[in-house]
């Protein structure tokens, strides 16, 4: 029996084909989409990319974390890098703001995405950028935010508006990638949505209403109301069609979730809902981080 000897060509010609057929094998194709809670995503069109899951290290203005000690402050940091968070979520009104420096030394800094936030209007909110790198042992801030938010005006020139500026100063002096606003009340939020200096929102987000940005400005503190939700996820939805970065929080209603049902229900309703880039979770365990990754996974999973 005469066996045809193929040329080279054919051969490449052939591997390639094969190579293609596999490519656009759907079961390949699956795979290749599965996404996980520690993929880094795109935030909107900064132009910049964080873990989908960040750590937040804020629980009742850090006391939550704070009260772990340096080194139980450390260790968690480092086994939610060593799970793939590199986002981690901070602010100078948190008690662990001297703190971070210590627990991210000696990680890529390339690596991480360190959000931080300025409350109220210092004297010289430069000046205090500045301290912010020194604090955290860094160049550069990937994203500072103007801190809890409550007023319509928030950006008025007798309110925020000198804090801004200076965070444009940074920006342009690369001590900053991005700036943007943490909001805590429904008037406040719906500014952050029309305003285009605005790079990221960290937005509270639950689908049980917990602490949701309400219209009243005197108690932004709302307890669980579903009925928040709505108008809250209208205004996320323009931010999205504007392109800002979105960070859900509250996804846990600052702990109030116990029950295991309710952290699957705000989780799922998290990931599912198409608006967010990534989401801030404050952890005080491991236990507590390898839970919200596989509740986040899960819900990826089904999404079509």
């Amino acid at each position: 029996m005469h066996t045809r000897v193929i040329t080279r060509r054919e051969f490449i010609e052939r591997t390639a084909a094969m190579a293609g057929g596999v490519l656009l094998s759907p079961l390949v194709g699956r795979a290749a989409a599965k996404k996980t809670a520690v993929d880094q995503v795109p935030l909107g069109k900064t132009g910049l990319k964080l873990s989908r899951l960040g750590m937040g290290c804020g629980t009742s203005s850090g006391r939550v974390q704070q009260q772990l000690g340096q080194e139980g402050f450390n260790h968690l940091v480092r086994y939610a890098y060593d799970q793939g968070i590199t986002y981690f979520d901070i602010a100078r009104s948190y008690q662990t703001h001297k703190m971070l420096g210590e627990a991210i030394k000696g990680l890529p800094r390339e690596k991480l995405f360190i959000q931080t936030k300025m409350g109220g209007t210092p004297n010289n909110p430069l000046e205090e950028i500045d301290q912010y790198r020194k604090t955290y042992g860094v160049d550069y801030i990937d994203s500072l935010l103007v801190h809890c938010t409550i007023t319509p005006d928030w950006d008025g020139a007798d309110q925020r508006k000198r804090v801004m500026d200076a965070m444009q100063e940074a920006k342009d002096k690369k001590w900053i990638r991005a700036h943007g606003v943490s909001c805590h009340s429904l008037p406040a939020l719906t500014r952050a949505a029309e305003l285009d200096w605005v790079d990221v929102n960290l937005v509270r987000v639950n689908p049980q209403g917990a602490l949701m940005d309400t219209a009243d400005t005197k108690s932004w503190n709302a307890e669980s109301n579903a009925a928040h939700v709505g108008p809250v996820m209208e205004q996320v939805k323009r931010m999205h069609e504007k392109g800002h970065g979105i960070i859900g929080m509250k996804i846990i209603g600052e702990g109030r979730f116990t029950k295991p049902e309710d952290r699957e229900k705000s989780i799922r309703f998290a990931m599912q809902c198409g608006l967010l880039n990534s989401v801030t979770i404050g952890f005080k365990s491991t236990d507590e981080i390898d839970e919200a990754i596989k509740r986040i996974n899960s819900a990826l999973a089904d999404v079509a």
